[in-house]
């Protein structure tokens, strides 16, 4: 158990083959001959056994053999046998090469392999490499460069294409494994296991769909959280979104979307086959978190024109060196060195002066990032230039990229920056949009680093209404909500609407205008009209109550004309909103598939469609998460003080996007809303106008059962939360862990006794390298549970006063296995709080949880020598065996 549930597949100390006889030229597929001129040109490090669909001998025979891996090299009428015969002889995983299986076929395979326990990558995949290990497991070709980045790809021919480039470029893997359509293990399983994988420092991924995003986005965070991760996903037009679900057969979901879910889980995307290996190969390097400046040292002007071009057109910024770093470095340049805006060393620029500058943008707190740029001069040194920026390398904190240009006299400098680990660039271009995927990784993971509840702080919705109003709408058969339902369900969740009252004949609604003061703004209420404005149903700034009479009747007039077979309930006055200085601004609800619902912010009214640029988050949101969803808007730039009006109450809005967020979280059967416009000053928001589909529930299966299961992000289940009494007095908190824990999990560690801490990690480490802290604290609530006691403690600050702070006494938690059906837990208490019960009741929660969860058994490895652990199970009900692997170890088990 303290192996991945992949290794066989992956790290297998023994392979079976089975392939076509050699003396029946039928039964050798195009894959088997490939794959056996693959293992022929190599020694892979394990055993190979070559077994044939055509072997003599009893099962009791065949059972003598041994293996880790079957690879199933066979035609298609004849895999379900061998995998059946895989699973007898007990291989953990299996690996079938095919190509053009369909689902039916595919779904029969997986049942199979499912029943023996046996993890299947395939069919229809071209394999996997595992350069280190010799291991050529594939019909990609020769095997790749040994290296630290690894490959995920959904198509076998660009997997292949990546490999032939990546041999002439220097570009070395890990692993490289092809996933094609209806496989059983998906994409989500690879990132699963590489995100553990010592041997790979960054994870690219081409895939062109997903079929689970539940899944994919929990594997997908997993990974991000340890390593950097690129992505380059086909199908970002709708041609080429149709093309991709036909080719891997996976649901293509909107690409706007498929961004936000990337921006979300902190990874990067990239646009292009070269990006992505450049990308890699920067975020490997692990520079600290950085912003969006880039200063940029050159010997031309053009070029440096061209980067500064560039660095605008795709979001970033120029840094430029503060008034005080360019007084003390300008007398150390050339005569006509400028440091205006680039850091632009002149045609004269000698490697010295590469490296005062370089130097000064390097201590400068403007800068984030650095480019340097060589242009070839005559008479110009390019390597010695080269050599500086090498030697500087170790001591910079901050990136460094470089753009050396032309061609033959520039060879040698590349090569020595690449051996330095220098990201190395042809084009000032490339360059800048290299520092962008860095910038943006960084940023993308304080996205990850957010783990919001379903509920904000704000005052509790009326949940139960909106429900009732919802279900009374869908027992009359409709989806669309009139105007007065839907501004009634943004009130349960205390969004502010403006006052609407239902008119059911003229005389009402010059009544009703009068007491709301005029103008007024008339609009048809109707369950089967979506679009007012369509039918002619909306009149604004109407001025008096002889205006609202004839607008009444003319637009249902109207109405009855455009659409007779409406529903008419009557017309809506509501005063206009008087805000004359607000922004008309435009949230929503959109349903992807497959991601779910995602929320959308924009300009809103007449500017809808003439600005545009919405900006999209996959809920749950908390204040952070709001924020950058405003700021990604085009609109932004209109919220502060513009055009004499002041700037907008953020709060407000920010608070309003909290409410979507908890109406998305609670609400399964939202499945559109649109409101719009929602008018936002420097006093508030209101929403005019709302317009919401609804539908009835999706299954919460995905969920466990916690009314969640249609996020593809499960919110942190803060319903865990518990107080109770320590012996001996006060008390603690138990309650899920969380991003912001991981220091508090460190000092714990650090307190534990040598002992404890082998118990737990059966490892002498004193402390947690930061990989290992980030994995235990920022989980994924859908897979995994972990529970902390903690306590608060008064202490004396800096100041002399009194502080408060928190402290971690205790940790449980769980881990869902591959079978989806049991988890495997850990404990850790605090030396000093030994024999309170804190064990025991760590335990009781963490079994509910799983329980909640629907897992149906929890299990434990227990070192043989931990007789206090050991002692705990006992008393808790769980079974204690020997584990026939390792004799230092004990299994529990206990049926949940």
């Amino acid at each position: 158990m303290d192996k991945h549930y992949l290794s066989p597949l992956f790290d297998p100390e023994s392979i079976i083959l089975f392939t076509g006889n050699e003396n029946d030229p039928a039964g050798q597929t195009p894959h088997a001959q490939a794959l056996l001129a693959g293992f022929r040109a190599q020694t892979y490090r394990g055993r190979v056994t070559e077994l044939s669909t055509q072997t003599t001998g009893t099962l009791g025979d065949l059972a003598q053999t041994r293996a880790d891996l079957a690879i199933i090299a066979l035609p298609p009428d004849e895999i379900v046998a061998a995998l059946e015969l895989a699973g007898r002889i007990k291989c953990k995983a299996a690996m079938v090469l095919s190509a053009g299986i369909g689902a039916a076929l595919a779904a029969e395979m997986a049942r199979t392999a499912q029943r023996h326990g046996v993890m299947l990558l395939g069919p229809n995949s071209q394999g996997f490499q595992r350069p280190a290990w010799l291991l050529n497991a594939s019909t990609l070709g020769p095997l790749a460069t040994p290296g630290q980045q690894a490959l995920v790809s959904q198509s076998g021919a660009l997997t292949a294409a990546i490999l032939d480039w990546a041999r002439q470029n220097r570009v070395g893997f890990s692993t490289v494994v092809s996933v094609g359509p209806h496989s059983a293990l998906r994409i989500a399983d690879m990132l699963d296991f590489l995100a553990s994988d010592r041997h790979t420092q960054a994870i690219v991924v081409y895939m062109e769909g997903i079929s689970n995003a539940r899944r994919f986005m929990s594997a997908l965070r997993a990974a991000a959280s340890s390593k950097p991760v690129v992505v380059l996903k086909a199908g970002r037009k709708l041609a080429g979104n149709a093309a991709a679900q036909t080719h891997s057969g996976s649901i293509v979901g909107s690409d706007a979307v498929f961004d936000a879910a990337l921006r979300r889980a902190g990874a990067v995307r990239v646009r292009s086959f070269v990006e992505l290996f450049s990308a890699a190969k920067c975020l490997a390097s692990r520079y600290r978190p950085v912003g969006k400046r880039l200063a940029i040292i050159t010997n031309g002007g053009g070029p440096g024109v061209l980067a500064a071009d560039w660095v605008s057109e795709i979001g970033l910024q120029l840094g430029v060196l503060s008034e005080a770093a360019a007084r003390v470095l300008l007398p150390q340049l050339p005569p006509i060195a400028s440091l205006a805006d680039l850091i632009d060393l002149s045609e004269d620029a000698q490697p010295e002066h590469y490296r005062l500058a370089l130097e000064a943008a390097a201590r400068d707190r403007t800068v984030d990032g650095v480019l340097v740029i060589y242009s070839p001069k005559v008479g110009g040194d390019a390597e010695a230039i080269a050599r500086v920026l090498a030697d500087a390398r170790p001591q910079l904190s901050k990136p460094l990229l470089s753009c050396w240009m032309g061609d033959a006299s520039v060879g040698a400098a590349r090569t020595l920056m690449a051996d330095a680990q220098i990201p190395t660039f042809r084009t000032p271009e490339a360059a800048v949009g290299a520092f962008r995927n860095i910038s943006s990784f960084y940023q993308n993971q304080q996205l990850l680093q957010q783990t919001p509840p379903p509920l904000s702080q704000l005052a509790a919705p009326d949940v139960e209404g909106a429900r009732l109003l919802i279900e009374s709408v869908l027992a009359e058969r409709r989806q669309a909500l009139t105007e007065m339902e839907s501004k009634a369900l943004l009130a349960a969740f205390h969004i502010p609407v403006t006052s609407t009252i239902l008119a059911r004949n003229p005389s009402e609604a010059m009544m009703i205008a009068a007491q709301q003061g005029f103008p007024v703004a008339l609009k048809v209420d109707s369950p089967d009209i979506s679009h007012k404005s369509d039918v002619g149903g909306v009149a604004l700034n109407v001025m008096n109550a002889t205006q609202v009479r004839d607008v009444y009747h003319d637009m249902m007039a109207n109405v009855a004309r455009a659409r007779p077979d409406a529903r008419i309930n009557g017309i809506t006055v509501q005063a206009m909103a008087r805000m004359r200085r607000g922004r008309e601004l435009y949230i929503g609800v959109v349903t992807d598939d497959p991601f779910g619902p995602v929320i959308a912010f924009g300009a809103g009214g007449t500017m809808i469609e003439l600005m545009g640029g919405n900006a999209m988050e996959l809920p749950p949101l908390n204040q952070f998460l709001a924020h950058r969803l405003i700021e990604r808007a085009r609109v932004a730039e209109t919220l502060g003080e513009w055009r004499g009006a002041p700037a907008v109450n953020m709060q407000a809005l920010e608070r309003v996007l909290l409410r979507v967020s908890e109406m998305v979280c609670e609400l399964p059967q939202l499945r559109e809303m649109d409101i719009n416009p929602i008018i936002v000053d420097e006093h508030g928001a209101v929403a005019v106008d709302a317009r919401i589909v609804v539908g009835h529930a999706p299954s919460t299966s995905a969920g466990g059962g916690r009314g969640y299961g249609h996020l593809a992000i499960l919110p942190y289940p803060a319903r865990y939360e518990q107080i109770w009494p320590l012996r001996g007095g006060g008390e603690y908190t138990l309650r899920p862990i969380h991003p912001g824990d991981a220091q508090m999990l460190q000092d714990l560690t650090k307190r534990l006794s040598p002992e404890s801490r082998y118990f737990r990690f059966v490892s002498s480490m004193p402390e947690l390298p930061p990989g290992m802290l980030s994995r235990f604290t920022l989980i994924d609530y859908d897979r995994e549970m972990a529970l902390c006691a903690v306590i608060k403690e008064e202490k004396l600050g800096e100041d002399g006063q009194q502080e408060v702070s928190e402290r971690f006494i205790a940790v449980s938690r769980y881990i869902t296995n591959p079978d989806h059906t049991s988890c495997e837990f850990s404990l850790v208490v605090d030396d000093a709080f030994a024999g309170q019960g804190l064990g025991t009741r760590m335990m009781h929660s963490i079994m509910d949880v799983a329980r909640d969860r629907g897992l149906q058994e929890i299990v434990g490895m227990v070192l043989t020598s931990n007789g206090a652990m050991l002692k705990l199970m006992q008393s808790l009900g769980f079974s204690v065996k020997a584990y026939p692997d390792d004799p230092d170890f004990r299994l529990v088990t206990h049926a949940l």
